[in-house]
């Protein structure tokens, strides 16, 4: 039987650290921020906030997370990515720069600030496949110079698409939502909209693989 309240972490680098942390609590978790690896051991769970991936790479590397956060996400640690965290999960990254480092756990390639600028935010109403019974509310989503998927392989399970309408411009069908394995992924920040489903989807994975 899995734990009740599984232990996820927030990685405390950069971002929206506290909102994330808020939302685990409401989605049924123990939640804690991380800084340090000794802090990474101690989760079964790890949130990737958004933030800006090249320095959150660089910020990975000072604080001695990267290598320790790479074994246990190839080991099997549930991870959730959102906007820069899906860049920093994704196997290859358009338009990166040279110095930044993937964690790799998502075959996907994105294209990061596909959406443009900051004033260039954007936002949709999405269906989004796991959160709930066909026709349940869809889920609002806010993209902050936010990526999107340019391509998946084989293993990874599709979750949401921009629709296809002429409001959403060159970000139509585009792919922002995607899981494979015990790793989740958004393009949007679902911490921002007060709307727990992501988050609750994520613990849900976090304590299927937790032991009793």
């Amino acid at each position: 039987m899995p734990v009740d309240r599984p232990v996820v972490g927030v990685l405390a680098l950069q971002g929206d650290v506290r909102e994330h942390l808020a939302m685990l609590t409401g989605a049924g978790a123990t939640a804690l921020p991380v800084r340090r690896p000794a802090e990474l051991s101690e989760v079964d769970g790890l949130v990737l906030p958004g933030g800006e991936s090249t320095t959150m790479s660089r910020l990975l590397e000072t604080f001695e997370l990267l290598e320790p956060l790479r074994e246990r996400i190839a080991a099997g640690l549930p991870a959730f990515g959102s906007c820069a965290g899906m860049i920093l999960l994704a196997r290859e990254v358009l338009d990166g720069r040279p110095d930044q480092r993937q964690l790799g756990g998502l075959d996907v390639v994105v294209r990061r600030n596909a959406f443009g600028r900051q004033v260039d935010s954007f936002e949709s109403d999405l269906d989004f496949t796991g959160l709930g019974a066909p026709g349940e509310t869809p889920l609002h989503a806010v993209f902050i110079r936010a990526p999107w998927v340019e391509r998946v392989g084989d293993g990874v399970e599709v979750l949401a698409r921009v629709p296809d309408t002429p409001a959403a411009g060159d970000a139509a069908a585009r792919i922002v939502a995607v899981r494979q394995g015990s790793v989740l992924a958004t393009a949007f920040h679902p911490e921002l909209t007060g709307d727990e489903r992501v988050h609750r989807l994520f613990v849900g994975m976090v304590r299927d693989r937790v032991p009793a």
